[in-house]
């Protein structure tokens, strides 16, 4: 299927390693220049030539904390004419809410709320005016089914859950979509992080922890990245104009309700 990308420029967050290097390499396999945001610079910049030379594609860097106001800035301006914007950021730490004091629940909001929005402020307009715009917004499939230890990522996401909604129904005529993607158990590092939280919390180790998340799972396995990514480029696809404001959960049948 040819989804129409080839020359497109994408923005995304969170691009040196995880999910959204998944995102990224799978844009890039489509023929999408890019963008890559990550704090550290060294393996930002191995991944961005690893992608450089596996799809020739040009890749640019910029290595910020995206969740300041410089950050976002410095994004924006290293290619403003954004035509898909993928935003991402670090899961906030598990924990027990009775340990989260208030600067805890600002870094939350920060980074997994608010600067979603601020780059989603700053690049839906130029979208509009090219007449053609793709957001994707990596959050949790803790929004569909809340995880007790995640509370700090529950509420954070669950707010810019509720801004997309209100946002994807204004843009759609003008052929810019805005949806999120749920991830449930990827291999990532972010699950070995969930599974140190689960490992305190209940007194076990974290080899027991996976090895039961494992194992009580319908899938009877975690999810790979390159799956993920696949996910993110039909949504930045030419074929998915008519799709807007959901909340795709990806996390192998976790989930047990109908809707």
């Amino acid at each position: 299927m040819d989804t129409g990308l080839q020359g497109k420029q994408a923005l995304v967050c969170a691009a040196s390693k995880g999910l959204g290097k998944a995102c990224a390499q799978a844009l890039a396999a489509e023929g999408v220049n890019l963008t890559l945001v990550a704090r550290t610079p060294g393996p930002l910049s191995e991944t961005a030539q690893e992608i450089r030379e596996r799809y020739g594609v040009e890749v640019r860097e910029v290595a910020i904390d995206i969740t300041t106001p410089e950050g976002v800035d410095a994004a924006i301006s290293a290619f403003p004419a954004i035509d898909i914007l993928v935003t991402n950021a670090g899961g906030p730490p598990p924990g027990d809410f009775r340990d989260w004091d208030r600067e805890a629940w600002h870094k939350a909001v920060d980074a997994n709320m608010l600067t979603p929005i601020e780059l989603m402020k700053r690049a839906v307009d130029g979208m509009i005016e090219r007449g053609f715009g793709r957001i994707v917004n990596i959050t949790s499939g803790a929004v569909k089914a809340p995880i007790a230890v995640l509370g700090l990522s529950n509420g954070a996401r669950s707010g810019l859950t509720g801004f997309v909604a209100g946002l994807a129904r204004e843009t759609v005529a003008h052929n810019v979509t805005i949806n999120n993607l749920l991830p449930g158990p990827f291999e990532t590092d972010r699950l070995e992080q969930v599974f140190k939280g689960e490992a305190k919390r209940r007194n076990i180790s974290p080899e027991e922890a996976r090895e039961q998340r494992r194992n009580n799972h319908p899938a009877k396995r975690f999810g790979q990245p390159e799956e993920f990514g696949s996910a993110c480029v039909f949504l930045c696809s030419a074929h998915s104009g008519f799709i807007t404001g959901q909340n795709l959960l990806l996390d192998g049948g976790a989930y047990p309700g109908t809707f």
